[in-house]
């Protein structure tokens, strides 16, 4: 008797099914585990050469959002930046985001707006794109409140917008690209003018050359890629998913759309490449204004390369990001 209750208990008890970078835990009986603390342990780099602060953007689902900006006397252009981590992890005042953001703001001269979104496989597509849009239509009701976050409409250049990402996050800047389309008429009081898309996260059935030879990063590799796709992506669909393949049988032709200057950046060691790649030249052969910008050996995510990386290589990424600002084309031809 006793054997059979001991086996039924042990029958009973959640095991681990999926697992993300030591930050992530899903069980057999659907229960989430989540770490507080990132996979990369990197010390924040806060010197308050940069001012900062956390606003509500979604009271619905307790989303917030951070906002570095440097100090200036004159308005600043708004670049938003939206995290990576596969739909699944990730976290605005993680150290590698918060220190981004904080070089962002100090190399652009620009106001910040790093926000939250929804993870997986609590929250599937497309929660996360609708968070992004959400966050944007925040700035937008702002520009235009009778009682407004004066902290920030006294530095923000309303007609200047950027909307920038990394990995992920640069899906969510394509989604966010297709749905506003050229001028972002519906956000009438401010004013996207173009896209940053860094080494943005996009599938397919079908594996692209780079995808196929399993490039070897420090970061990412094939199984996470799988992995990220599988809790992110609607039970029943597959990585042709419209907000998952911009090309996919199912998702919408992107060529009779208008959309505002993209630029495109990748690693050349990235595992990923090809199919960003793919994605420029497309939307270039469509009359598209869009750049790609290609770092010979840099793998996933080289914006976050650590702080003793060569000078030159943190210049090259951040004046790439610039150059769309200024709406220049002086980057790498596809």
């Amino acid at each position: 008797m006793s054997n059979k209750t001991t086996t039924a208990t042990a029958a009973e008890q959640p095991y681990e099914v999926d697992e993300c970078l030591g930050v992530l835990r899903v069980y057999s009986d659907g229960s989430i585990w989540r770490s507080s603390e990132p996979n990369i342990k990197v010390p924040v780099h806060d010197d308050s050469s940069v001012v900062w602060k956390d606003a509500l953007f979604d009271s619905t689902h307790d989303l917030h959002l951070r906002l570095p900006a440097s100090p200036s006397s004159t308005k600043l252009p708004v670049f938003y930046y939206f995290h990576g981590g596969g739909f699944c992890i990730g976290f605005r005042a993680w150290p590698s985001s918060q220190n981004y953001c904080i070089k962002l703001a100090l190399d652009l001269q620009a106001v910040i707006i790093s926000p939250d979104h929804r993870l997986a496989p609590e929250n599937q597509l497309p929660a996360v794109i609708d968070d992004g849009y959400m966050a944007v239509k925040w700035l937008q009701a702002l520009a235009v409140s009778e009682e407004p976050d004066t902290w920030l409409t006294a530095v923000a250049d309303f007609s200047k917008v950027f909307i920038s990402d990394y990995s992920a996050g640069g899906n969510i800047a394509h989604n966010l690209a297709v749905r506003l389309g050229a001028g972002s008429p519906e956000l009438a009081s401010i004013l996207v003018k173009g896209y940053v898309l860094l080494v943005p996260f996009f599938g397919g059935t079908t594996k692209t050359k780079s995808e196929a030879e399993d490039l070897k990063e420090s970061l990412l590799n094939w199984e996470l890629i799988d992995r990220f796709w599988r809790l992110s992506i609607p039970v029943g669909n597959t990585t042709d998913h419209p907000l998952v393949n911009p090309f996919g049988a199912q998702s919408q032709s992107l060529e009779p759309l208008d959309f505002d200057p993209i630029l495109v950046a990748m690693g050349g060691s990235d595992l990923v490449k090809d199919r960003a790649n793919d994605y420029a030249k497309r939307l270039q052969n469509s009359g598209k204004e869009i750049h790609y910008a290609e770092f010979e050996g840099w793998q996933h995510c080289f914006q976050y390369a650590p702080r003793d990386v060569p000078e030159d290589i943190e210049a090259i990424s951040h004046g790439v990001i610039g150059s769309l600002m200024r709406i220049s084309s002086c980057v790498k031809s596809i």
